[in-house]
């Protein structure tokens, strides 16, 4: 079974592993890296749409991707074989790419850092690499 997400389903599936998952990458020897003046634009951003009281570093990287910008995984560990960078068509195109069972069980609520895990590699790599 395949599941096809629309644009908006991305982004949740997506804004959730980058709160979820993240600790996980960072076992791996991976940092997730972005330009500080786009963070600090997105913020502002986020700010004059009200957001003020309740932004977080997740909905900072989410509006850089959402401006056209990137985020990077930079690779620590293994001479940069690693590093990658996504845009937001990225996570349109590659969460189509992770399994089923996976996106289910983060759509019913029943997930855990492991899934946000194989969201982020899926989205990054295309596959599952680490892990």
């Amino acid at each position: 079974m395949k599941i096809i997400l629309e644009k908006a389903e991305a982004e949740t599936l997506f804004y959730d592993a980058l709160c979820n998952g993240m600790g996980y990458i960072s076992g791996y020897g991976l940092q997730l890296d972005y330009s500080v003046k786009d963070y600090t634009f997105a913020k502002a951003e986020l700010q004059k749409e009200g957001k003020e009281g309740s932004i977080c570093r997740e909905d900072v990287w989410m509006k850089i991707l959402k401006m056209g910008s990137k985020l990077t995984f930079i690779d620590d560990e293994n001479e940069g074989e690693y590093t990658r960078s996504i845009t937001i068509e990225d996570v349109y195109e590659n969460i189509n790419l992770v399994d089923a069972q996976t996106i289910l069980n983060v759509l019913n609520e029943n997930s855990d850092a492991g899934h946000a895990d194989i969201i982020l590699q899926t989205v990054f790599y295309k596959k599952i690499i680490f892990g």
